[in-house]
């Protein structure tokens, strides 16, 4: 038996010393301006989350008032939050030796997966590693292999529109999250309501910064993530917090290797699908990264954990900004009719192509409109350094506001007016040299490279979205398809009362799905643009079930 007073005793030492740590560390005063502890900093941003609005809500408010790179402590932990883009390069990007890891999460990382996520693992050799799984089966030559899978897929989702489009979100949902299991291992998801699809998703129920309620992000954020990570250093015994995570890891690292086996199974007897599971072996070995089974499993089953909502709320956002901006909807869908024709659905050929430059555009836009990771998952400073004449000190939490990055108009003038004109090249004269070897007064194409490769929603540098590739895929092809198939207008109900589109658009009316932000579910009327459009997609909806059986 243990002595009670030894155990006591045990617990007492070990916060005093932490304490006593603690307060010798230094205590950096040259921050950007910020808002100070009479502000309350965590209050404020607890208040947001109860109340369904991000962080980034008062971030927005602050850079008003501090400026666009501004600072507040949580605890001791100093919190650098960036909210011009330019920011985000110059420290995220250009120094990304130092600002690419992860604030520390004893609960959701360390305990919870045994430091295998790679969402919130430090960055350093085991990251890398991680990393190099991720391009492999995600990059833009590998993303191309789940064209096809993607291209079936969409054919079924403008079957269930044109049904019931009441029903978009679930629609869009199970489409989002077939394309994943498919990237991951080479299988698709018939039903949201599938064991293998609700096993999954139970698994991200408990990560702060995917599926959570604010209770357990607030418990994350600070007694075990932040403030007490020396708690680890008591007898594992005594350390009550830890047997429910020990049993919620062990659950779904049975689940990731099950997964894993499977898929590689039916690699070896010629029935598998390209997928990550199947290709991980030959990326391990080839790049001698030396993995074992387990964190392949944990490395192979990412994309489910950021994959689905990201993409489910991109399209949901599309789908809206159609609704509400007419006038764009119809360019688009005349570049559409031009470039396809009526005899065919539009392809991925017609991208490869660049054949729809303003479907391109109005797809990125969209995606500056309404972002829908408003704030991205934060950094962590590894050593000290200096910008704009501010110290920033080592351990930093650097948050970069991508919702004020997209509202910025230096980079996107009349931020608030949807515009996907501003994503295309304009006419500027030839500067610099007269205009040698040109005619007098010759004009150029010119696009800003920033807009050009449009990377601003799926984050900075080194940390930026493995998926990004088949994530605007899945956009292209469906919102391609939707708009040659159908147009999109207000429901019956609300045509007469345009107030209802203002307020479904707002950023008020949005719901938050922890990381990731969605439009509030919203009606629309779809009329079927072309007598024979809905025939031809009954006719290829009715091949793809029959295709898709090789995803089973």
């Amino acid at each position: 038996m243990y002595d009670p007073w030894n155990i006591a005793a045990s617990v007492i030492l070990t916060i005093v010393i932490y304490i006593v740590l603690n307060a010798l560390q230094p205590v950096p005063t040259r921050l950007p301006p910020g808002p100070g502890s009479n502000t309350n900093p965590r209050e404020a941003l607890k208040q947001a989350a109860e109340s369904n609005k991000g962080a980034w809500t008062v971030f927005n408010h602050w850079t008003r008032v501090y400026g666009p790179v501004f600072a507040f402590y949580l605890g001791r932990t100093p919190v650098i939050v960036l909210n011009r883009a330019y920011d985000a390069w110059d420290l995220l990007e250009r120094r990304g030796d130092i600002y690419s890891s992860r604030p520390r999460l004893v609960m959701a990382h360390e305990i919870l997966s045994g430091g295998m996520r790679g969402l919130s693992m430090p960055y350093g050799t085991h990251w890398r590693k991680w990393r190099k799984i991720q391009h492999a089966g995600m990059g833009s030559r590998a993303a191309r292999a789940y064209r096809e899978h993607q291209t079936l897929e969409s054919t079924l989702v403008l079957c269930d529109l044109a049904k019931d489009p009441g029903n978009y979100a679930k629609s869009i949902q199970r489409f989002a999250t077939s394309v994943v299991l498919s990237i991951s291992y080479g299988r698709r998801a018939q039903s949201l309501e599938s064991e293998v699809v609700q096993a999954n998703y139970d698994a991200l129920l408990d990560l702060p910064w995917l599926k959570c309620n604010a209770e357990q992000a607030r418990l994350g954020g600070t007694l075990l993530n932040r403030r007490w990570p020396i708690l680890l250093w008591l007898p594992r015994f005594l350390q009550w917090f830890r047997p429910p995570f020990d049993r919620t890891r062990a659950r779904d690292t049975a689940l990731y290797l099950s997964l894993l086996r499977s898929a590689r199974a039916r690699a070896v007897v010629g029935e598998g699908k390209p997928c990550m599971a199947a290709s991980a072996g030959e990326t391990i070995q080839h790049e001698g990264l030396g993995l074992n089974e387990t964190e392949v499993a944990y490395a192979v089953s990412a994309p489910f954990g950021a994959g689905i909502d990201t993409t489910a709320s991109s399209v949901e956002y599309f789908l809206l900004a159609a609704l509400r901006h007419p006038m764009a909807t119809r360019k688009a869908q005349a570049e559409i009719d031009r470039a396809v024709g009526r005899a065919r659905l539009p392809t991925f050929a017609d991208a490869d192509a660049g054949n729809l430059p303003y479907l391109t555009a109005f797809i990125k836009e969209v995606e500056r409109w309404r972002p829908v990771v408003p704030l991205a998952v934060p950094h962590a400073l590894t050593r000290d350094d200096v910008y704009a004449g501010y110290g920033l000190p080592r351990g930093s939490t650097v948050f970069a506001n991508i919702h004020a990055m997209t509202r910025d108009p230096k980079l996107f003038p009349k931020p608030e007016v949807f515009h996907p004109e501003r994503f295309l090249p304009t006419l500027v004269p030839y500067a610099g040299d007269g205009g040698v070897g040109k005619e007098k007064n010759a004009m150029r194409e010119y696009l800003d490279p920033h807009l050009k490769d449009f990377t601003l929603p799926f984050g900075f540098g080194r940390r930026m979205c493995p998926g990004m590739h088949v994530a605007s895929q899945s956009m292209f092809i469906l919102a391609a398809r939707i708009l040659w198939t159908f147009d999109i207008l207000p429901h019956p109900d609300d045509a007469a009362n345009p107030n209802i589109l203002e307020r479904t658009s707002a950023l008020d009316d949005e719901i938050s799905l922890g990381l990731v932000r969605a439009p509030a579910p919203f009606r629309f009327e779809l009329r079927v643009r072309h007598p024979d459009a809905l025939k031809m997609v009954e006719a290829e909806a009715a091949e793809a079930e029959l295709r898709l059986m090789e995803w089973d």
